[in-house]
């Protein structure tokens, strides 16, 4: 054994500690607003936050290889989680997406848990260095973005797909098939755009981020607006306006621009710089990794990670159409938490092992 990745773990408790503290910041009037509780949210995030650090301190004891033999049953859960959010009774519609299920004293979101079941269960396929698995391949993508487009969840079937890509290309895959897959991949998302219209008022709102004021736009405005008045050095912490029911989901995607306008130009780029240094900590992991199936498991978690990270940023920059996603570590939300420092928690034990 050896040491774990001692600052990782310090880099991702920090940011974690502080996007509890930007969510109460964030959501306290909300919170009183609706619940009449203004601590509301942030006693779900300490909840999620606790149970997601018991899981990281567990998974960085748990010898990783015990993964490989897991790893079916882990995707065959995750797929019937992915199911049941379709089941009345089960699945939770919000806003007319079926993406949770009710288990009583929360709500847990299926497509959070798909993507560090598919890290570990394709790491366990590609490892073994069989043959002939593009057929097969194709088939399990389809079924797994399929089910998640079909909630739909455009912003982490990106993510899912990049991240099974990686996977497949690090276990040394022909470039032959990637010069089939990316532009069938690109075909399909125009013609999923098209059949969308929510998608093609996004679209059109990113092309004309100037124009007036209407529904898809708004959110947008709202983000540049925070923006813009953080400046250089930012209004203060707790002295946002955009938090006061301005900005949607200021809570979630869109926490960052809360964090921009707080703390400013200076603040938003030391939160970008810690994100990239854990980004770099977690690609060191998988590449001194002492076995194929570590390279290939790391190279999956760090692929959604930083995916996950830089479609938040983009989107909240208005460098891509706006999309739904999370913040790692920072945005409110149980799912997404959890799995994020469980996934921490498998690379910090993947750094220890010798072999």
């Amino acid at each position: 054994m050896r040491k774990i990745d001692i600052s990782l773990l310090i880099s991702v408790i920090i940011l974690t500690f502080f996007g509890l503290f930007m969510v109460y910041d964030v959501s306290s009037f909300v919170a009183f607003r609706d619940f009449g509780d203004k601590y509301h949210y942030i006693k779900d995030q300490s909840m999620w936050m606790l149970l997601g650090f018991i899981a990281l301190t567990f998974f960085s004891f748990f010898n990783y290889h015990k993964l490989y033999s897991l790893a079916l049953p882990v995707l065959l859960g995750a797929l019937v989680l992915l199911i049941l959010v379709f089941i009345p009774g089960i699945g939770i519609s919000i806003m007319g997406a079926h993406r949770w299920i009710n288990i009583g004293v929360s709500l847990l979101q299926p497509a959070e848990f798909v993507k560090l079941a598919l890290a570990i269960y394709l790491a366990a396929w590609f490892s073994n260095k069989e043959r002939g698995r593009f057929p097969a391949f194709l088939l399990l993508m389809g079924l797994v973005l399929g089910l998640v487009m079909t909630e739909p969840d455009m912003g982490t079937t990106v993510v899912i797909l990049a991240e099974a890509l990686v996977i497949y290309f690090f276990s040394g895959a022909s470039v032959l098939y990637f010069s089939v897959i990316v532009p069938l991949i690109g075909f399909l998302g125009f013609i999923l755009i098209k059949l969308s219209p929510y998608r093609i008022k996004r679209l059109d709102a990113f092309w004309n981020i100037n124009s007036s004021l209407e529904s898809s736009s708004y959110h947008v405005k709202q983000i540049l607006i925070a923006f813009g008045a953080g400046g250089l050095t930012g209004v203060g912490l707790g002295n946002s306006l955009q938090k006061y029911a301005y900005l949607p989901e200021g809570t979630t995607d869109s926490i960052f621009a809360i964090i921009a306008e707080e703390l400013g130009f200076i603040g938003a780029v030391i939160l970008i710089l810690f994100f990239i240094f854990i980004i770099f900590r977690c690609f060191r992991i998988a590449v001194n990794a002492k076995d194929n199936f570590g390279k290939l498991l790391a190279g999956g978690i760090i692929t959604f990670l930083a995916i996950q990270t830089v479609i938040n940023l983009a989107a909240q920059t208005a460098l891509i159409p706006l999309t739904g996603i999370p913040l790692p570590f920072i945005s409110y939300g149980g799912s997404s938490l959890i799995i994020d420092l469980t996934a921490v928690g498998i690379l910090l034990n993947i750094s220890k092992q010798k072999i």
